[in-house]
């Protein structure tokens, strides 16, 4: 009897490595990539949102200076980014940050330039573009207008930030969050097709009507239609991120950040031509 136990339990444990492993995320085969928005985790440190991205198999971040001030020393900066690299994470990009003055702009690109990386994710007011205009030439970095919807005067949508940006550098563009422009009354596959060049970055959401009564859900309970919206990606050739803004239940939003995650995955998979 114990010999037949033994015998069964070593026959469990050898068919269990020689398991198969789980396949590699949806988005591993595109050229757009699955991140988050720092945003998500406005309630919680870099521990806890990097250990939930870790769970997600998320290994992208838009930094938010909340978890890295913008007075942060370049020791700081260093120890961030030795952090991130713990869980498999690159911080590709800053912000949003909101720059209403000329010493903010100044601010926030030497910030940029000092985290090392050449998106920034920015709110500038109208009459600061111009100036806007001259950093980018400076850094030679991407600049992309975060749109809220009606929630703010500043970009409501993407029709507002391309008629403000489109006689600047090209390297002036968007960050179409796709919840807000939804928000504001607007068609956000049609956006990005129509506004592909100045397209740099995404925020996805879900929302539940093209109002300003409509608010933030889980991927896949709103109103927007993903699969349209995955195609779009992959016919204009978007090659930036796609960074999960969640919204909802910010007290505690884990179980919405991994079902967001794992519709809009499936989205992916669903869609793909790939056997």
């Amino acid at each position: 009897m114990v010999f037949s136990l033994t015998a069964i339990g070593l026959s469990l444990l050898l068919n269990a490595q020689n398991r198969p492993d789980p396949q590699p995320a949806a988005d591993t085969f595109e050229k757009f990539k699955v991140g988050m928005a720092g945003y998500t985790f406005a309630k919680f440190d870099i521990d806890k949102t990097l250990e939930t991205m870790e769970k997600c198999d998320v290994h992208y971040l838009c930094i938010k200076d909340f978890h890295l001030p913008l007075n942060s020393t370049d020791e700081q900066i260093a120890a961030f980014h030795a952090k991130l690299k713990a869980k498999g994470v690159t911080g590709y990009g800053v912000g949003p940050i909101y720059m209403r003055s000329k010493e903010e702009i100044d601010k926030a690109f030497e910030y940029a330039k000092r985290v090392g990386v050449k998106l920034i994710v920015g709110v500038p007011n109208y009459e600061l573009l111009p100036y806007v205009d001259q950093k980018v030439k400076e850094y030679d970095f991407k600049y992309a207008i975060h749109l809220h919807g009606p929630d703010m005067p500043l970009y409501p949508d993407a029709d507002d930030v391309w008629n403000h940006v489109k006689d600047l550098d090209p390297r002036i563009g968007m960050c179409l969050d796709i919840g807000h422009d939804t928000r504001n009354g607007k068609d956000p596959i049609a956006d990005l097709k129509k506004y592909r060049s100045r397209v740099f970055d995404i925020h996805i959401k879900d929302v539940t009507a093209p109002t300003k009564q409509g608010y933030s859900v889980e991927i896949g309970r709103g109103i927007i239609d993903f699969p349209a919206f995955v195609r779009a990606l992959r016919e204009v050739g978007y090659t930036g991120k796609c960074s999960l803004e969640h919204e909802r239940n910010m007290d505690n939003p884990f179980i919405g950040i991994a079902e967001s995650i794992g519709y809009f995955r499936g989205v992916i998979t669903a869609t793909s031509d790939r056997p």
